[in-house]
């Protein structure tokens, strides 16, 4: 049967109409990650909607490792009580959210990476003199956040005479500390140096360096799925080899004049 050219073309764009209309167009792809809203360094969503932070940069680089672009990414906050649960139930597609690898934690979930290593230090006002260590904070005022350990591990093991002070969140901690209402707020180094960084605080804090602990930070995935895991850890590994891992160091916490480790060896999935 003969076929006019007019009717072939037809035919041509008929057929793409109807792929097009059955198929995922690229800009419909879009991508969910679980962060943090309200860590300053790490994971924070400011009043017009943006997001800042070093677990947000890596993330962004991760989802365009996976083609996705930064418009295609939404963003969904995540508290740490219900990682697991976000993964679990497919409400996210990874978390970067200040996410330490535990044995425990990997019952329920699996983790590309470590792609940070953090420490539990202290965080102290810029002329404070009396604390260098944790045993100093015998008879001072410790910040303690609701739900939180980290405090209470510290009076527990080193300082038993400390007073500890239960605040609601750590920006009810760095406030306290500001007006002299506490001598000390403690957790993660990474925490602690996202606060110092802030505009409206450079210059007011400062964090003693101690090493009280190792929190080696993960992505974490839905357990069983390798095949992300093994695409993440290979975008975690190009992120550190072509300089971005540093830049976002530097850009996240450098005004803290923070000490970081150097970015640790990928040993999840690898």
């Amino acid at each position: 049967m003969k076929v006019s050219k007019a009717g072939a073309v037809v035919a041509v764009v008929t057929l793409a109409l109807t792929a097009t209309s059955c198929g995922e167009s690229e800009s419909d792809r879009t991508i969910s990650i679980g962060i943090k809203f309200d860590q300053p360094g790490l994971g924070l969503r400011a009043d017009g909607g943006t997001f800042s932070g070093f677990d947000v940069d890596v993330a962004t680089y991760i989802a365009k490792e996976l083609g996705y672009k930064p418009e295609q990414i939404e963003f969904k906050q995540v508290y740490s009580s219900d990682r697991e649960l976000m993964l679990e139930y497919n409400e996210v597609q990874f978390v970067a959210a200040s996410y330490s690898i535990s044995e425990k934690r990997k019952e329920k979930v699996d983790f590309a990476g470590p792609y940070f290593l953090a420490h539990q230090d202290l965080m102290v006002r810029a002329g404070e003199k009396d604390i260098k260590e944790a045993a100093d904070l015998n008879k001072k005022r410790l910040c303690s956040v609701s739900g939180s350990t980290s405090a209470q591990n510290v009076k527990d093991k080193v300082a038993k005479k400390a007073d500890l002070l239960e605040l609601g969140g750590y920006s009810e901690c760095v406030v306290a500390l500001q007006d002299g209402v506490l001598d000390a707020m403690t957790t993660d180094d990474t925490i602690l140096a996202g606060y110092a960084a802030e505009q409206q605080n450079r210059g007011k804090f400062k964090l003693a360096g101690l090493r009280m602990s190792d929190e080696h930070y993960g992505i974490g995935v839905k357990k069983g799925n390798t095949d992300l895991q093994k695409k993440i850890n290979a975008a975690l590994r190009k992120m550190v080899q072509d300089g971005s891992w540093a830049a976002y160091v530097k850009k996240n916490f450098g005004a803290a004049e923070f000490h970081n480790e150097p970015a640790p060896k990928i040993t999840e999935g690898s």
